[in-house]
Formats: structure tokens, sequence, C-alpha cells
């Protein structure tokens, strides 16, 4: 019996959390929940970032319950994001965040042959935005008239690069797994300080590629340290590794776990930054906690029996002190699972809220300590 069958608290948080589910989705059906404010999840648009976290939540759940109107609603969710992708206009680097989650599921679970072409057109979109001079996958595009991001990289972009894997592994055409393997290179030579810290934001020259600087973004400043930007990290490295077996990713997972997990406050849940001042540090990112958690214990699977410990150990008190500490179970007026989440507090938006990536990566952690795959990122 390994020590996860052990935790009697992990099947009680499962059941919770697929109850949870089923209440929330007889109101919000095939939306797309982002951010919750006064207890309800506010819907985005189907060309938000996060439009696929809820339907891989419902994919998640259903997997093990057969929970047919939880399947209804993911395939729904993913129908209504064919006018994103067929629009073009709206796509940024977040295609592996939502068509990872909702095309790729469906095809793992189903075996859909329409999910399979939807991820490969969103294959293709995704690795047309890599910059060859600067080995980046470009983020974002003009907010407004006048901006010029083009030699933008985000660290997020390292949990879109399994879509470019799997699209890779799928059509045999190891092109996607070049462009995925170039970015992640440059994610270890500049987004990764020497102690393990990271940067969100890095601009390079997008005609020479030439490393400009570091930029704060979500995080504090510069040369802070943004809590999900470094649960990013953790996980879009891990998962890089398993993809190809560089040790290079493997050995910088575990520098940025190190730095993760040796700044965590008494109950296990990170700041929402580990370097801002301390009256600015007050809130924490549920959402990176639980980011953080399930890529520990994917990392905890690929470094061996001696150290798997190091982080399968944490990850678990982590994913425990969410459901003890942070979680709404007995609070049937608030939609979200996970409270505390913070969203992005230099602009002011969604902080100290439940957000729809810390539930989905809650329950994505509780599934691999149940052995519940499979995961949609591998």
């Amino acid at each position: 019996m390994t020590a996860e069958t052990k935790l009697g608290w992990v099947e009680e948080a499962w059941s919770k959390a697929l109850e949870k589910t089923q209440k929330n989705s007889r109101r919000i059906g095939a939306g797309f929940p982002h951010a919750s404010q006064g207890g309800r999840y506010e819907l985005a648009q189907p060309y938000w970032w996060t439009a696929g976290f809820w339907p891989g939540q419902l994919w998640l759940l259903y997997n093990e319950s057969k929970d047919e109107s939880l399947r209804a609603l993911a395939e729904d969710c993913e129908e209504q994001l064919d006018q994103v992708l067929n629009d073009y206009v709206r796509l940024d680097h977040d295609l592996g965040f939502m068509w990872t989650l909702t095309s790729v599921a469906s095809y793992k679970l189903l075996a859909s042959e329409v999910s399979k072409v939807r991820a490969l057109k969103a294959a293709n979109f995704l690795a047309a935005r890599f910059n060859l001079k600067g080995s980046y996958i470009r983020a974002w595009n003009p907010w407004y008239e006048g901006e010029d991001n083009r030699g933008y990289a985000i660290i997020d972009c390292a949990m879109n690069m399994p879509l470019l894997f799997w699209a890779a592994e799928t059509s045999g055409d190891p092109r996607y797994r070049h462009i995925a393997e170039a970015h992640m290179d440059t994610v270890v030579k500049h987004f990764i300080r020497p102690d393990g810290s990271v940067y969100h934001i890095v601009r390079f020259d997008p005609e020479t590629g030439e490393f400009l600087e570091g930029i704060g973004g979500q995080g504090y400043a510069a040369e802070s340290a943004w809590s999900r930007g470094t649960a990013w990290a953790i996980y879009g490295l891990t998962l890089a590794y398993h993809h190809t077996g560089k040790a290079e990713y493997l050995h910088t997972a575990q520098k940025v776990a190190h730095f993760f997990l040796a700044r965590l406050p008494e109950d296990h849940v990170p700041h929402w930054d580990f370097r801002a001042p301390g009256e600015e540090r007050g809130f924490r990112d549920s959402s990176a906690g639980a980011c953080a958690a399930s890529g520990l214990l994917l990392l905890a699977d690929k470094v061996g029996e001696t150290e798997a410990p190091v982080y399968r150990e944490p990850a678990i008190r982590m994913l425990e002190s969410l459901y003890r500490n942070y979680g709404t179970w007995d609070n049937d007026a608030e939609e979200g699972m996970i409270l505390h989440g913070t969203s992005n507090y230099p602009a002011g938006t969604n902080i100290d809220v439940p957000v729809i990536y810390g539930d989905f990566f809650y329950v994505e952690g509780l599934a691999r300590l149940k052995g519940n795959g499979p995961f949609y990122w591998e």
C-alpha cells in the first residue's frame, strides 16, 4: 500500500469535489467560468485563456464517475471553441491550455477523431507563433493600437508545450517536438535564475532574437518571484522531461521546485509572490499551490524512489491544506472550490477569490493521488 492510499481524506475530498462540480454544472452549464465574485463564477468569453479549465475539470471527474451530464457539458464547451479556432484573430500562445484540456482530453478518453483534428489545428496555430531567431513562442497579441509585444515570451507558455509534444507523437511529425524543445531550451536559458526563481516575462528583439530584459508581469517586480509563474515552471519543465527525456529539463525543474518549497508558509500554500515586501505579500495564491502540487507529484514519479518523497510529501501537504483550510465544502453560497486565489495582483484584478484554474489543478492533484489517469498534458 502506498502512502497516498493510506490518506483517507483523498477519497473524501474527491467525493466533495465531484458533488460541488455536479451542483455548479447545473448553473454554469457549458459556460466558461473564470473567477468567483460574490460566490458565483463570472463567465468569460470562449476565447479567454481559461476556457479549457472547466471542461478539463469535467473530464477529470467524468473519467471516474462516468456521469454523462459532465461529459455532455465538456463536449459542448469544446464545440463552442470551434468558432475561436476558426476566427483565428483571438488566438494567442494559450492554445495549449485551451485545447489540451478539451480536445486532447476527449481524444485520450474517447478516441474522438473530430477532437483529434481540432487539437492538431490548434497545434499548428501554436507552432506558427514560433520566433526562429529567438527560439521562443511569442506571447499575446497587441491589446491596443501601437502596442508592440512581438518580442515577449512568458513562463506560462511552458504549459502550452504539451500540445506540441502530443501533436508530434500523434501525427508522427517531429517538427512540433522540435519547436517545443527549442522553446523549453529558451525557458531554461533565460527564464530560470541561478537560485531557481523565475521571470514571468522575457523580452527579446523579435528581429535578431537577442535577450533584452526580464519583466515583472503579474509578479511584484522584474526581479521578484511570482509564485504561480514558479508553479508553471515546475510543471512545464517536468512535462518537457516526460516528453523528451532531456535531463536538463528534469534538473531545472528540481531547482525551481526547491526554490518554491523552501519559501512556503506554515500552511503550505504560497503567497502570491515570494519576494513581494511584507505589506504587499499578504495575499495567498491557492492556484499556485494547486498547480505546483500536481506538477510535484509528476516530478516525484520521474526522479526515482530515493528522491520521490522530497517532492511527493510536500505536494500531499499542499493538497491536504487546500482541502482542509481553503475548501468551500460547507459553503453552498460559494461556487469556487478553493478560496484565496490571486489572478493578477499588479492589475488589481481577481484578488483573494476562487479561480477556475485553481479548482482544476486541485482536482487534477487529487486524481494523481488516486492514480486516475490519463492526464491530458502527458
